[in-house]
């Protein structure tokens, strides 16, 4: 079954064909950042307004790359929720009157359920049950994934997400937008030489907190009689430092509380390097594996959109297709149900 995959819920128009014999034949991106950028962030009119103009030329170019035509498209996935409202109407909405255009069935896939299962989309892809790490600039998340659509939710933030603490750690620090990977760059020049709370650590349960950290982020610079580069490098290792190791030691302790030996570890933070290393130590020590998506599909993108639409078309029994639809700023992944 060849879909079509079209990825529309913040800044990054993202459209993918993908095929259930083949695998992902083409994929296509196109960022905000530079727009949003003169803004400090996202602009929600500005984002659904370049939606509206990248979606259709994006299609067509994964159509040309991967030698294919409106006609041989057998199903359309779109991103329903979460997201801006609006960005996710103009992604909704050319999904929908293209499905209705080629008479083929259509799906609404969640976004945090892209995110999910785009380790997937791997060479060596990690086989169900497994705890996945969901970390990006909105969700810190930890869950037990037994299967498609068959999710629990283990730990979560109860307050910033992990993401967001980067790039609000970044705007103290007079980063520019996106702050985060700007932070993560320096915290490889700094040094330690500060010290920073790590939240809920030791708590008994798997959820996390950061607003915290970020306090005191913030208490740190206040203290300082200068921030030259040297001191903003330093504060940034530092920040950088407590970050990993909270989420590390918690993937630990929900792998333990599970008896499961596979992480999967997904969403824009994942990207991270030194996450990445600090994960690879610890799973080692403790003869467990870990699974990451390729840098490309950390960040929003179509293909995990394909992907995720593909198997849950590829799932469900023949209905009656209904071309109307509707979208889901706020969704809870725990909602989701398997694909019958």
């Amino acid at each position: 079954m060849l879909v079509l995959g079209i990825e529309s819920s913040c800044d990054e128009t993202g459209v993918a064909l993908y095929d259930t014999h083949r695998g992902l034949l083409a994929h296509a991106l196109h960022s905000q950042i530079d727009m949003h950028a003169a803004y400090g962030g996202v602009v929600p009119e500005l984002a659904s307004r370049d939606h509206i103009r990248r979606a259709l030329p994006l299609t067509r170019q994964v159509l040309t790359q991967a030698d294919k035509n409106l006609q041989d498209i057998e199903g359309i996935a779109y991103t329903q929720g979460p997201g801006l409202a609006g960005a996710l109407l103009v992604g909704t909405s050319i999904a929908q009157s293209l499905a209705f255009a080629l008479n083929v069935p259509s799906v609404g896939v969640h976004h945090l359920e892209g995110h999910l299962l785009a380790p997937l989309l791997e060479e060596h892809p990690p086989a169900f049950p497994f705890v996945a790490l969901l970390v990006s600039g909105g969700h810190s998340q930890l869950m037990r994934v037994d299967g498609i659509g068959q999710y629990e939710l283990l730990g979560d933030t109860l307050d910033d997400a992990a993401g967001e603490a980067f790039d609000k750690t970044a705007k103290l620090l007079g980063l520019g937008y996106p702050g985060g990977p700007a932070l993560s760059r320096l915290a490889e020049l700094g040094k330690p030489r500060f010290q920073l709370p790590r939240p809920m650590l030791n708590s008994p349960d798997l959820n996390f907190s950061f607003s915290g950290l970020k306090t005191a982020v913030l208490t740190l610079v206040n203290n300082q009689s200068s921030l030259d580069e040297e001191t903003i490098q330093d504060i940034a290792w530092e920040f950088q430092e407590s970050v990993t190791e909270i989420l590390t030691l918690k993937c630990m302790k929900a792998l333990k509380q599970t008896k499961l030996k596979r992480l999967v570890v997904s969403g824009g933070v994942g990207a991270n390097r030194r996450l990445r290393e600090r994960l690879n130590e610890a799973a080692a020590k403790r003869g467990v594996s870990v699974n990451y998506p390729r840098l490309e599909f950390c960040t929003d993108n179509g293909a995990m959109i394909a992907f995720a639409g593909a198997m849950r078309l590829h799932a469900m029994q023949p209905t009656l297709q209904n071309y109307s639809f509707s979208v889901r700023p706020r969704w809870d992944l725990a909602e989701l149900k398997a694909p019958v």
